[in-house]
């Protein structure tokens, strides 16, 4: 009996030993495949940071960008608003002569009409259209000298 169950624990040892020569096999061929993961992993890493710094420098010369067009655009804008001003002001001006010029022309218009030809109170006289004319013209003079 001592000799039989010698021989099934010499066995069982080694079956056990197979069983470990196999699980290391496996264990041998997953860290062979672990190695191959880590290269390309850290090729795929290596890209990655390249990929960060370019866009890190594409970020830099935006942000350059954007500033640069925000001072052209605000002095644009401030350009712009000066001249709406000033057209403003100018089509203002332009229509206090146009009034003026209409006072006038008011003023000198001949009349026309038979009937205030027949009545001779109702008809303009020749120094009320020239002092309206007058009027007029110093008016123009008063507001900055523009011409008419």
């Amino acid at each position: 009996m001592n000799h039989s169950l010698g021989m099934a624990i010499e066995t069982l040892v080694a079956i056990l030993l197979m069983l470990t020569i196999g699980y290391c096999i496996l264990l041998n061929k997953r860290l062979t495949r672990l190695k191959a993961d880590e290269h390309s992993l850290k090729a795929v890493i290596a890209e990655l940071i390249t990929a960060t710094e370019i866009a890190e420098r594409a970020i830099g010369g935006l942000k350059l960008a954007v500033r640069d067009v925000n001072e052209n655009l605000g002095s644009q804008l401030a350009a712009a608003t000066q001249m709406s001003d000033q057209l403003y002001k100018q089509l203002g001006e332009a229509d206090n002569v146009v009034r003026r010029l209409s006072k006038i022309a008011i003023a000198a218009r001949p009349v026309t009409n038979p009937e205030a030809v027949a009545a001779p109170a109702a008809k303009p006289s020749t120094a009320k259209a020239v002092a309206a004319a007058a009027e007029a013209f110093s008016e123009r003079r008063r507001s900055n000298g523009l011409a008419a």
